[in-house]
């Protein structure tokens, strides 16, 4: 995973890219975002592939589970959004399901948009900017 916060509060996030430092566990960078104590919005434009996702192990999924409990209240409170391009309207469709259940694990809601513009348009409204 590899984000730029080069925008923020708008933080790019990519997951099909490798860490650029495979030592750095992997939620330090989100960890230094929810330090900062300040509303953000995470937008991703790698697509959405539902019918093959990367398949995490038993371990990575137990970790992830722990940071996230750990972290609760501060996503709740300062990711207003994780917003997916998609182009496609079918895989959009497809995804809605996972988008509105994922709130209930992460903590904050997952928005589907079809370009990088109702992307920022979006994350301008989620920010009130």
């Amino acid at each position: 995973m590899q984000a730029d916060v080069s925008q923020f509060p708008i933080v790019w996030l990519w997951f099909k890219v490798p860490a650029l430092d495979p030592d750095v566990p992997p939620f330090a960078g989100f960890e230094k975002l929810l330090s900062r104590k300040q509303p953000f919005v995470l937008i991703n434009d790698e697509g959405l592939d539902m019918a093959s996702p990367h398949e995490h192990s038993h371990e990575e999924r137990k970790q992830t589970t722990l940071w996230m409990k750990r972290h609760k209240e501060a996503l709740r409170t300062y990711v207003k959004g994780a917003i997916h391009i998609e182009s496609d309207a079918a895989k959009r469709l497809a995804a809605e399901p996972f988008a509105t259940e994922s709130i209930k694990f992460w903590g904050y809601p997952m928005h589907l948009v079809g370009s990088q513009d109702e992307a920022m348009n979006l994350a301008r409204t989620l920010l009130d900017l």
